[in-house]
């Protein structure tokens, strides 16, 4: 793995991801992210309790102290850590930001597919999820 302390593991075969982790790649000048396929066997190894189902429906943020944040849950935390992110996420405690951008990222990943990528959605997140994983609860 990177020396880097966050990961964000994405769906390494899905065009429009592809499209969005380089935009991040570029954002992310000073190098705090790790991007991991899941796809790559270090994710897995990473995330052992998540089938890959629930890897395919959204993206994970790994913390260095291992806490995983999923779909819309990671984009504060991302904002946080790439160059000028800060004030966007602050947008994430306005009343209602965060359960826009969560119904958001699942419109999206249920759409996706349309947009470049495969055929699953977030369906997969909620079925095959470890048991006791909430997508945005901050202690896995």
């Amino acid at each position: 793995m990177s020396a880097r302390d966050w990961t964000l593991v994405y769906d390494g075969e899905c065009a429009f991801c592809l499209k969005w982790v380089a935009l991040l790649r570029r954002w992310d000048g000073r190098g705090r992210l790790a991007y991991l396929p899941l796809q790559d066997e270090r994710a897995h190894a990473l995330l052992p309790a998540f089938p890959r189902s629930a890897l395919e429906a959204a993206m994970h943020l790994v913390a260095p102290d291992g806490v995983t944040r999923a779909g819309a849950a990671a984009l504060p935390q991302i904002l946080q850590l790439v160059p000028g992110g800060r004030p966007l996420a602050v947008l994430f405690s306005l009343p209602g930001a965060r359960w826009a951008a969560d119904r958001l990222y699942r419109l999206v990943a249920r759409n996706r597919h349309r947009l470049g990528c495969g055929p699953e959605g977030d369906e997969a997140l909620s079925a095959d999820a470890p048991a006791g994983y909430v997508p945005g609860r901050r202690d896995h």
